[in-house]
């Protein structure tokens, strides 16, 4: 069965290590063999966190024997678009420069959520540079190219995103989308895409582009496996189990400042102020009219200080895996 996974879906893969069938260590293998071989050619990582995934395969493959309740994408190789923060790794966002910024000491929240959800993170992929691109071009890393056809392009700027699934070296990957980066390469690449509505998902440790437009979503090989990653990302359970790390008591963190719902509001205010690195607390008028919402009520847990981007997430009272209060206290600091 290990030489057909690359060609299953996420969810296939993960109702067989459900089953037994086969072993999350070996799904890690099946799939880091196939980027050993072909990624110097086909460019869509630009770095592979090997022992990261092979852990978290031990662990699953651990619980499995303990006869645990499997987590949704048990086993599910995964990676994230480079101007995701990864714990571990510098944020480079397709830049030269930015590869001597110091390691993430977070993942970004969505990384972190499909890590909890028991995906295999298998690290960074290949963008254009600063995601200002359509094609997949980046000429400090090497251009990421179509694997159907390697003399054509990928698209951009989630070039390295789209690559890496069509190629069978992820099941799923995490992009952002500003003016068709999800949809440009996802359709280039034959897979399915998402551009969620804006706010939707989490932007908290990611590097922004422009930060009043910027969508952060999925790719994946089926529809299934994007919906499956979207329930993931907006997912409660989720949050109660990211929440329990991040400050080990599994009670909600409450952080000094305003939350998303602020967030939003002094993203509109302040002229996005945190596109420029500056973040959203140098406005005093946009400060004001957030602590007229904060005495309202409206969210909690937001801190700022770093200049990537914030959660600016919204509530989702009637859809699936609705994002509330869960989704709402994973900022990072």
């Amino acid at each position: 069965m290990t030489t057909d996974l690359h060609q299953m879906t996420a969810v296939e893969i993960a109702g067989h290590v459900r089953s037994g069938d086969v072993r999350a260590a070996d799904v890690c293998e099946a799939f880091l063999a196939r980027i050993t071989v072909a990624n110097d050619t086909l460019r869509a990582f630009t770095d592979v966190t090997a022992k990261r995934a092979r852990d978290r395969a031990a662990r699953i493959d651990a619980a499995r024997m303990r006869g645990e309740r499997m987590p949704p994408l048990a086993g599910v190789p995964f990676a994230a678009k480079n101007l995701f923060d990864i714990q571990g790794l510098p944020t480079r966002a397709g830049s030269k420069i930015n590869r001597n910024r110091a390691p993430a000491e977070r993942d970004a929240t969505l990384i972190a959520r499909l890590d909890a959800a028991g995906g295999l993170p298998f690290g960074a992929l290949n963008m254009g540079e600063y995601a200002y691109d359509f094609t997949g071009e980046n000429i400090h890393d090497g251009s990421s190219v179509n694997p159907h056809d390697r003399t054509r392009m990928s698209g951009g700027s989630s070039g390295g995103s789209a690559a890496a699934v069509a190629a069978g070296f992820v099941s799923l990957a995490l992009a952002s989308d500003t003016n068709g980066s999800i949809r440009v390469p996802s359709s280039l690449c034959g897979l399915f895409g998402l551009k969620p509505t804006f706010g939707r998902l989490s932007r908290a440790g990611t590097f922004p582009f422009v930060a009043d437009l910027d969508h952060l979503g999925p790719l994946a090989r089926s529809a299934a496996g994007v919906r499956r990653q979207r329930q993931t990302h907006q997912s409660r359970a989720a949050g109660r189990i990211l929440r329990s790390e991040f400050d080990g008591s599994g009670s909600s963190r409450r952080d000094d400042g305003v939350g998303s719902a602020q967030c939003c509001a002094l993203d509109r205010a302040s002229g996005s102020a945190q596109s420029k690195g500056r973040g959203l607390h140098h406005h005093r008028g946009a400060r004001r009219r957030a602590a007229s919402l904060a005495a309202a009520g409206a969210g909690e847990g937001f801190r700022s200080g770093d200049p990537r981007q914030t959660d600016c997430g919204v509530d989702d009272p009637g859809g699936l895996g609705a994002a509330g209060p869960a989704h709402q206290n994973m900022v990072p600091e």
